[in-house]
């Protein structure tokens, strides 16, 4: 791996070995609900609590990857990979049964690209030949932690985002399979000064924007260099905003873009206000439907953007600004 430009890196040897995508009941009667490899019917995941049921999400879709290659988790060098709980418990916990190395990562909404920039440094170091990446989100958990109790029945405006239940695993490997991972580049904060945590997707907008804009100069490439530039969680409101900036950017994203909160979910027929959110969107999206779009040929390149805003309810409450964060990472066609 070397570094490219002022923010980016360039991977020699990192593929996406296997993945898999544990969801809840509403993002399997999506549209895209026939690419994840399991669902539960309710939210609790046969748990007794929202929380336990997030740790449920993410141990099933770690045990599912491992047994599409009939691996074992002594297999796996480490655990990256975080969640949007406090002190990201889910992953925590989760992550205790398995008696290997683990760094938790943390970037609200962003956690799975940044956790995938992370594993893909680690095995491009030749810390170990595979290493496995985690990140989730529960609608019930995510709710009470930034906004309201969902008990609380409060009214929601049409430009709040619907936090996605669910987990969303790869291994990333030195061992060559149908997906490389290529090149990444790592975002900086952006804060449009902007305060409602109830409209998300604006706020991140102008971060995803940024991120793209400098993951094409590092690396010297147009704008039609991927087939698909999946932004993650900006949703209605913040896509229209991205394609504004990057027109301002002198850059048309309009026919090769789309963003994981608009293709979970059916917007008109499913009540999730102006699209899916969570570090649990992008994940079931990019690591169900992507990777099997990308295995068929139906793409060739993709760039996933994820995008997070770094608050918390205190810092709101204090009067502070929402600022935010995007880190890409490519997944292509490998040439094996």
């Amino acid at each position: 791996m070397f570094a490219r430009g002022k923010n980016s890196i360039e991977f020699n040897n990192v593929f996406l070995r296997s993945s898999a995508t544990i969801s809840g009941p509403r993002e399997r009667k999506g549209p895209l609900g026939k690419y994840f490899d399991d669902s539960y019917e309710n939210s609790y995941c046969g748990e007794e609590s929202w929380e336990k049921a997030e740790i449920r999400l993410q141990k099933d879709a770690i045990l599912c990857a491992l047994k599409k290659l009939g691996l074992k988790i002594d297999d796996m060098k480490a655990i990256v990979g975080g969640d949007l709980n406090n002190q990201i418990v889910a992953t925590n916990y989760a992550s205790r049964d398995f008696n290997i190395p683990y760094l938790g990562v943390y970037s609200a909404c962003s956690t799975c690209t940044e956790a995938l920039i992370v594993g893909s440094l680690l095995v491009d170091g030749e810390f170990g030949e595979n290493v496995l990446v985690v990140s989730s989100s529960h609608n019930s958990t995510s709710e009470r932690q930034f906004r309201y109790p969902t008990e609380y029945g409060g009214q929601k405006p049409n430009s709040m985002t619907f936090t996605a239940t669910g987990a969303g695993v790869a291994i990333l490997s030195s061992v060559a399979s149908p997906i490389k991972i290529r090149r990444a580049t790592i975002g900086r904060i952006i804060d449009p000064e902007l305060s409602d945590t109830q409209d998300m997707g604006r706020t991140m907008a102008p971060a995803a924007a940024m991120t793209l804009k400098q993951h094409l100069e590092d690396f010297e490439i147009d704008i039609n260099e991927y087939d698909l530039i999946l932004t993650g969680d900006l949703s209605k409101y913040g896509s229209e905003v991205f394609l504004q900036i990057m027109k301002e950017f002198n850059y048309n994203v309009t026919t090769n873009h789309n963003d994981a909160g608009k293709m979970l979910y059916d917007l008109e027929n499913q009540e999730v206000f102006a699209g899916g959110s969570g570090s649990g969107c992008i994940s079931l999206v990019s690591m169900g439907y992507i990777v099997d779009a990308l295995k068929k040929g139906i793409y060739r390149k993709v760039l996933l953007i994820a995008t997070g805003a770094l608050m918390n309810p205190i810092m709101i409450a204090q009067g502070e600004t929402i600022p935010a964060i995007a880190h890409a990472i490519s997944l292509e066609r490998s040439k094996q």
